[in-house]
């Protein structure tokens, strides 16, 4: 799971949504805004609101671009009072600061899943230079003194309140990071624009001297460790906001512990409880299951600078989750049935086993309370579990409400004690078939539907279990709609249009930073223009499976590419010439060309090779704009050859359709048809095999890219998405090379299972593949029907309109990339009569000819 996600569901229930829109939170949150931020702007001042932080600056105040800033750490119950005393404290000085301004915003930025970079900072100060650095630090000590706040892991601490350095940004400028994205940036020592890294933990860049009034500091910070401990810790298992879970040795005997870590004010549940609240919390569970053989033994309490360890045995074996990979049939093109078989009684063998740990646990009448996948360990024998991660456990006599969960075991609200963990055992019975329960949060109706699946491939499954598992997860929730209310994605164009209402009825043109929901990377990307996860992508979708315009939402584009926020990236899906192509397509030209001339005024030459924020989008935009300018001719073999010789120079780290060379292959092959020129085709197919070099063979002979941690046969990054544009390039030229790796790639677009339905790391980019792909043999067309069925195992009624999850599977979502829009492209290139495709990758044409140049190039 990407706990980035779990944040952003806070605020709705049906969408990602960016924190700053939460209307409320816990109770323990508090009051909305902090006094301080009702404040006016003192006389002279200026005051603006940017994100989550509040900003005052003096009027005409020009200060350093970067240098040393100050971070001030707060609590809940603390942090007005402290921003008060920073306003009365700056305010008379002209320093310029920022604070968090109220309860809601600092409450998530503090929570357990909280970008562990952020955690703990209330505010910023940014001092002049490195004098009144020094004197900021020892006043503000003073007035601050005793105030707790959870540690900054960025920063480096001064003395032992709640102040914290680092050196970095103080002016918003960014730069392209590796990957081509537009991130924050700061000026190095030669004068380059370079990545601020937030990474969480305090480093000074190469060419700053640490100022002499801080070295005291860092030698304080370095003298606080783990040496003295009885404990040597190896290796990292997991990090959240909250702290760590290590795997060490008990160096007096030698055998194995996990230490786990907890950070004092900082990992906050919903129920406000700290890191260190939950770790006694787990202390005194283990304390009260002490003697069972289903959870850990605990062996030791400690205290090292503030942050609580407990250390327990560790527990041989692998958590539950991590045999997904290796052992579910459906992860291959064509299941055996008597792997079915076996895996449906290993399934069912561990769920008893669980079930009678559980039962175990209750026994001693303790709530878990977060179970799931990963919080069950199986024993190297795969026979017996025990379970792990005692945060959120309880007494069962206190009644106590869910307070953490994994997203696909959330219980409702109105479950308390032992229901809680029977609503988890529930959703284990769905999830060891199809672990696609993160669809629950949204509906719980849809369980009935996930237990028909099971049944259906799984048929030694017996029903009444599955039965059994639905009435508890349904409980009291209202009757989910018939399915047949809504059409199956294969009905075109009903299914067409059903989409469309949803994507129509979730529109916010009223709103400034995006216009459909969609990825929790829209709120980061500059408003949601792009065709990723912005408002392009979406109106492309429309346009070209033939909906009706949507001309307030064109509009929208048109208002809000022309006056773009700062940082707006300028690729082709990321940014701004997306919304070029887009508004280019729906007739809108002049608009395109004056957003191109914009993006040519940039820095784009800084930008990475990558089709989706980098040079071989841009140069396809180019190429496809120079119809209505010649001069645009130029740009796009300028941009040709700066690709070129960036991937002589250095492959891209990334490989595939969006960021890898394979983008760089599309743009050489589009310019080839363009002007004929053969060398184009050799430098595509020299793309090409880049990628391929970094794909691996499956047992089953299926070839997928291996990005060093997992396989990925995905359109976006995996080796789908290098088959279409072998498909392209194989349209020119023969490649007994390039025939025998699209072929090998096929399978890979016909697994039974995928986790997630979206375009881009989804089945959708599959049926998108097998709709458009030239590779020989009936596969293609047979297993088609078979991928553009399996998309209603996704599908979630929104309003009267049929929508679709994104990535994570907590929320809906209506981009390109991994919603709605996208199911809606592939579905529509499956059964649209006239040709639909991805920009730059509509259905190949047939081999006849190679097409003359261009005369205007």
């Amino acid at each position: 799971m990407d706990k980035r996600y779990e944040v952003f569901c806070l605020a709705d229930r049906h969408f990602y949504e960016t924190p700053e829109r939460l209307a409320a939170v816990r109770e323990q949150a508090g009051p909305q805004e902090f006094e301080p931020a009702l404040r006016p702007a003192p006389q002279g001042w200026r005051r603006s609101r940017k994100g989550d932080w509040l900003h005052l600056r003096p009027s005409g105040d020009h200060g350093p671009a970067q240098g040393w800033k100050i971070h001030v750490s707060a609590c809940l119950d603390n942090a007005e009072k402290t921003g008060a005393k920073l306003w009365d404290y700056c305010v008379p000085r002209g320093i310029p600061f920022k604070f968090v301004p109220g309860a809601r915003e600092l409450f998530l930025r503090n929570s357990k899943y909280a970008d562990r970079g952020g955690s703990g900072k209330f505010a910023t100060v940014y001092p002049r230079d490195e004098e009144q650095l020094h004197t900021v630090l020892r006043e503000l000590d003073e007035v601050l003194a005793g105030e707790p706040g959870p540690y900054i892991l960025t920063d480096l601490r001064w003395n032992d309140g709640p102040l914290y350095v680092r050196y970095g940004a103080f002016a918003p400028r960014y730069c392209a990071d590796a990957t081509g994205a537009l991130v924050p940036a700061i000026e190095d020592g030669r004068g380059r624009l370079i990545p601020d890294r937030r990474d969480p933990v305090f480093q000074v860049p190469s060419w700053v001297r640490l100022p002499a009034f801080l070295e005291p500091q860092l030698a304080a910070r370095a003298a606080t460790n783990v040496a003295d401990l009885p404990y040597r810790i190896e290796r990292a298992l997991h990090f959240s906001n909250g702290g760590g879970v290590y795997a060490g040795t008990d160096t007096r005997t030698g055998e194995q512990v996990v230490l786990k870590e907890a950070r004092p004010y900082a990992g906050l549940a919903a129920d406000g409880a700290d890191a260190v609240t939950r770790l006694e919390r787990e202390k005194t569970a283990l304390e009260r299951l002490d003697g069972l053989d289903v959870v850990p033994t605990m062996r030791d309490w400690l205290d090292i600078g503030g942050h609580r360890f407990l250390v327990m045995d560790f527990l041989p074996g692998r958590t539950l989750n991590a045999f997904f990979a290796e052992r579910h049939p459906l992860i291959v093109s064509r299941p055996d049935p008597g792997a079915v078989a076996d895996y449906t009684r290993w399934a069912l063998r561990l769920h008893r086993a669980v079930e009678e740990a559980v039962a175990a646990v209750h026994g001693r009448g303790v709530v878990i309370g977060d179970l799931h996948m990963f919080n069950i360990m199986v024993a190297p024998d795969e026979k017996s579990v025990a379970l792990l991660d005692f945060e959120a456990a309880a007494p069962d006599e206190d009644g106590a409400r869910q307070t953490v969960a994994h997203p696909g075991f959330v219980a409702p609200p109105d479950r308390t004690g032992f229901a809680i963990d029977r609503y988890a055992l529930a959703c284990l019975r769905l999830a060891l078939f199809l672990p696609l329960t993160t669809l629950l949060a949204i509906d719980r109706g849809k369980a009935a539907h996930l237990a028909a699946l099971v049944e259906s491939h799984f048929p030694d499954v017996p029903r009444q279990w599955l039965a059994e598992a639905v009435a508890e997860i349904e409980g009291g929730a209202p009757a989910a709609a018939p399915p047949a209310d809504l059409p199956q994605v294969a009905d075109w164009p009903r299914s067409r249009d059903a989409m469309v209402a949803a994507l129509l009825a979730s529109a916010t043109p009223e709103r400034d930073d995006r216009l459909f929901p969609g990825d929790i990377a829209q709120f980061g990307d500059g408003g949601g223009l792009g065709i990723a996860h912005g408002a392009a992508g979406v109106l492309y979708a429309l346009a070209v499976t033939g909906a009706d315009r949507y001309r307030e939402g064109e509009q929208w584009l048109l208002r809000h590419a022309a006056d773009p926020p700062r940082g707006t990236p300028l690729g082709l899906y990321d940014g701004l010439l997306g919304a070029a192509y887009v508004l280019d397509t729906l007739g809108h030209t002049d608009a395109a060309l004056e957003i191109t001339d914009r993006v040519l005024s940039e820095k784009w030459d800084r930008l990475g090779i990558g089709l989706h924020g980098g040079l071989a989008g841009a140069g396809l935009v180019l190429d496809h704009l120079a119809r209505h300018d010649a001069a645009l001719h130029q740009r796009a073999d300028d941009v040709v050859r700066l690709t070129a010789r960036r991937l002589t120079a250095a492959p891209p780290d990334r490989t595939g359709l969006l960021h890898g060379a394979t983008g760089a292959a599309l743009l050489f092959i589009r310019r080839h048809e363009r002007t004929g020129d053969p060398a184009l085709l050799e430098a595509a197919a020299t793309a090409l095999r880049t990628d391929l070099a970094r794909c691996v063979q499956r047992p089953d002979g299926t070839l997928v890219v291996d990005d060093r941690t997992r396989t990925l046969p995905y359109t976006g990054a995996g080796s789908v998405g290098i088959a279409m544009v072998l498909d392209d390039y194989l349209a020119h030229r023969d490649d007994p090379e390039f025939e025998t790796a699209r072929a090998a790639i096929l399978p890979a677009a016909c697994s039974r299972f995928y986790a997630q339905p979206g375009l881009f790391r989804g089945r959708a980019g599959m049926v998108l593949h097998l709709a458009r792909t030239t590779t020989p043999g009936e596969r293609p067309v047979a297993e088609l029907p078979v991928q553009l069925a399996a998309l209603d195992w996704y599908a979630m009624r929104h309003g009267s309109g049929l929508a679709f999850p994104g990535d994570q599977m907590m929320r809906l979502s209506h981009d390109l990339a991994t919603g709605t829009a996208g199911c809606l492209l592939a579905a529509g290139a499956a059964l649209h009569p006239e040709p639909v495709g991805l920009p730059f990758l509509p259905p190949p044409r047939p081999r006849d000819h190679e097409p003359a140049p261009d005369p205007e190039s």
